[in-house]
C-alpha cells in the first residue's frame, strides 16, 4: 500500500465543513475591512526566499524543499506567503493602482520539520498584507482583522503579544550589544548560531535549540535601543489598539523567525495548544519590496496556520459545521424506474436541490437504509406504477408524512423547500 508522505494529512469528508467555515469566515472578514484575495504560485525561483526571506534563518538554511527544475532553475515549494505576494506586487505593478494595497491568501507551504501535533511539512496558512502605508494606523488594522477573524470564529481566550524591533539604523546599535552577549557564549551556541553571530545575532534570539534559547533568555532586548521614530512608531501603534479598546501585553521577546521585519511585531497565542502556543503571527516588513528589487514600500501583515486553528476549534468545542445534508432521496425498482430516477435527481440538482439515487442497484430496504444514512429530508421510491401514473408518494423522513406529487421537479420543489 501507498501511504502519505511524512508530514502531510488528508483532509476527510468530516473535518472539509470545518474548513469551509474557516474559510468563507476568512473572506467574509477580509471583504469588511477591504482587502481582495491574490493566489500566488505554489513554487518560486528559489533566490525570492533567500533574499526576502533570508538567507540566515532557520526556514532557509534547513527547512525549504528547493530543487533543480528540468531547465536548470533552482525551484522553492513556497515556506510562506509574503515573499510571493511581495513578488507579485512589483511584478504586476500594483504600486501603479491607488494606496495601500491591501491582499490576502488561503494557501498551502511548505517546511522540511520535524512532523509534530499542529505542525507539518505541508500546512496551509491563512495572511494578509497591507503595501504601501508607513502609518502606525496600519498596524492596528491588521492586528484588528486577525482578532476579528477568531472573533466570528467563536475562538475565546486568546492572548496578543506586541513589540517593536526598530529599524536598520536601531539595530546596529543592538547588534553590536547582541555580539557582545553572545561573544560570551560563543563555545556553548550551536553550530548554526555560531555562524550567525557575526552575520546576524539576531536570529540567535529565535533559535529553537535549547542551549540557545536559554542563553538567548538574559540577552538585551531590542525594545530598549528604540530610534526616535520608531519609538514614536510604536507609542501611536499602542494609541490606535487602546482606541479601539483592544488588550495587548508588551512582550520584548518577540522577533519573529524571518528576516523581513521591522518595527511593529506580534503574536497571538492560545493556552490550547500548550507549549505551542502562537496560533497568528506578523509584523511590519518595511524594507522587503526593496530588498527584492522593488521601490522602497511599506508593508505590514500576518499569517496563521489553519490547522491549528481546527484543532484550537476542537479543543474549545465550538460548531465545527455539519456536511451538506441530502434533501430528497430517490429510490427505484426496475429499468424503467432507474431511468426516471436518474432524469428526475438531474434536474432537481440543476435547480440547486441536494438530491440522491441508487447507483448500486441495492433492493427497496438497502436503499432506504441509505437515505436515512444521508440525513435525507425526504424521500420516494419509484416502481413501474408510479412511471405510468407520473406520480409517487413524497415522504417527509422527519414526520413519516406522506403527499402524493407528480413527478417533476417543478412540483417536488414546492414541497421540499
Amino acid at each position: 500500500m501507498i501511504n502519505k508522505p511524512r508530514g502531510t494529512e488528508d483532509i476527510l469528508p468530516d473535518d472539509s465543513p470545518l474548513w469551509r467555515k474557516i474559510e468563507q469566515t476568512a473572506h467574509e472578514v477580509c471583504a469588511n475591512f477591504g482587502f481582495k484575495e491574490i493566489r500566488t504560485p505554489v513554487f518560486e525561483d528559489t533566490n525570492l526566499f533567500q533574499r526576502g526571506v533570508g538567507d540566515t534563518t532557520d526556514v532557509v538554511q534547513k527547512e525549504m524543499y528547493t530543487f533543480e527544475d528540468k531547465g536548470g532553475r533552482s525551484i522553492t515549494l513556497r515556506p510562506e506567503g509574503t515573499a510571493s505576494v511581495a513578488r507579485s506586487f512589483i511584478e504586476n505593478s500594483l504600486y501603479a493602482n491607488p494606496q495601500p494595497t491591501k491582499l490576502y491568501y488561503i494557501i498551502s507551504c511548505y517546511r522540511y520539520e520535524k512532523p509534530q501535533s499542529g505542525r507539518l511539512r505541508e500546512f496551509h496558512q491563512f495572511g494578509t498584507e497591507c503595501l504601501g502605508s508607513p502609518s502606525p494606523s496600519a498596524d492596528a488594522e491588521i492586528i484588528a482583522l486577525a482578532l476579528t477573524f477568531f472573533n466570528r470564529l467563536g475562538i475565546k481566550d486568546l492572548k496578543l503579544n506586541l513589540n517593536s524591533i526598530g529599524c536598520p539604523n536601531c539595530k546596529k546599535a543592538y547588534n553590536e550589544k547582541l555580539k557582545e552577549y553572545f561573544k560570551q557564549y560563543e563555545d556553548e551556541l550551536c553550530d548554526t548560531c555560531k555562524t550567525r553571530l557575526e552575520k546576524n545575532p539576531m536570529r540567535i534570539i529565535d533559535c529553537k535549540s535549547e542551549i540557545c534559547s536559554r542563553i538567548a533568555k538574559d540577552a538585551p532586548k531590542m525594545i530598549d535601543f528604540l530610534c526616535d521614530e520608531c519609538r514614536e512608531h510604536f507609542d501611536k501603534t499602542r494609541a490606535y489598539l487602546d482606541a479601539t479598546g483592544i488588550k495587548y501585553t508588551i512582550d520584548p521577546d518577540i522577533v519573529r523567525g524571518l528576516d523581513y521585519y521591522t518595527r511593529t511585531v506580534f503574536e497571538i497565542t492560545s493556552d490550547a495548544l500548550g507549549a505551542q502556543s502562537t496560533v497568528c503571527g506578523g509584523g511590519r516588513y518595511n524594507g522587503l519590496i526593496e530588498e527584492i528589487g522593488g521601490k522602497p514600500t511599506e508593508g505590514i501583515g500576518f499569517a496563521l496556520g489553519i490547522e491549528r486553528l481546527v484543532m484550537i476549534m476542537k479543543a474549545q468545542g465550538i460548531d465545527l459545521g455539519t456536511a451538506s445534508a441530502t434533501d430528497i432521496f430517490v429510490g427505484s425498482i426496475g429499468d424503467s424506474a432507474d431511468i426516471c430516477a436518474q432524469k428526475l435527481v438531474y434536474e432537481l440538482r440543476v435547480a440547486g436541490v441536494n438530491a440522491e439515487r441508487d447507483i448500486l442497484g441495492r433492493s427497496v430496504k438497502a436503499q432506504m437504509k441509505y437515505a436515512n444514512k444521508t440525513g435525507a429530508r425526504f424521500s420516494m421510491i419509484l416502481g413501474e406504477d408510479e412511471v405510468n401514473s407520473a406520480k409517487a408518494d413524497l415522504k417527509n423522513m422527519e414526520t413519516g408524512e406522506t403527499t402524493s406529487v407528480s413527478l417533476t421537479a417543478d412540483e417536488i420543489l414546492k414541497l421540499i423547500r
